[in-house]
């Protein structure tokens, strides 16, 4: 949850600060193209997040290709990307699927968060998961195998509902708003789904104070 002290070490006012004791989600954009589906499936989470929520957008842009001889120093954009992670309070990734799986970009941001061995930001960190695609399984399987994923960092994962939404180019307006309202109400679920996953997973709060 968002907490701390301002620089000159007052105390916060919460009444000017609304974030303030919110559970702190963090929306992992698993797609680089510009025009993705899946960070306007975002966008559309982040104008559906409940009351004693705030979600937040990253990009996986400029994150290198994982090389386990850098990790006890990693790049810049690394260290970013893991300093996010650890100060969420719960996870919500949007996939593309390719080949049956998820990116590579997706698989190689979570590698390098999670090293070095014993050293990772995503254990036991709450997580919901959702992805659109064009075709007519909605990333079933890149869905399957991230959770397969997860499962190496002990993270607990939302089973249901399931956010897999099919033919996506015909659910979003020219400005890319989400307009499926069926697809609207599961991203509302889902989110709630997570929220009270995390009030029931102390070790994932713990990890994100």
């Amino acid at each position: 949850m968002r907490r701390g002290l301002p620089q000159d070490g007052g105390l916060i006012d919460k009444d000017k600060d609304p974030e303030m004791g919110k559970i702190d989600i963090l929306g992992i954009v698993g797609s680089l193209r510009k025009d993705s589906y899946n960070r306007a499936l975002l966008k559309a989470a982040q104008e559906l997040a409940p009351d004693g929520a705030v979600l937040s957008l990253i990009e996986l842009h400029g994150i290198p290709v994982f090389n386990q001889d850098d990790e006890m120093a990693p790049p810049a954009t690394v260290l970013e990307f893991k300093r996010r992670v650890l100060a969420a309070d719960a996870i919500l990734f949007a996939t593309p699927e390719y080949n049956y799986s998820v990116p590579g970009a997706l698989k190689n941001a979570i590698d390098w968060a999670s090293r070095p061995y014993g050293k990772s930001a995503w254990l036991g960190k709450p997580a919901a998961v959702m992805g659109a695609s064009t075709g007519s399984l909605g990333t079933v399987r890149a869905q399957y195998h991230l959770r397969q994923i997860l499962v190496a960092q002990n993270m607990p994962v939302v089973s249901q509902p399931e956010v897999m939404l099919s033919n996506a180019e015909k659910r979003f307006d020219r400005s890319g708003r989400l307009t499926d309202e069926p697809a609207r109400e599961l991203i509302q679920a889902l989110l709630s789904a997570l929220l009270l996953l995390v009030k029931n997973n102390p070790i994932g709060k713990s990890q994100a104070a």
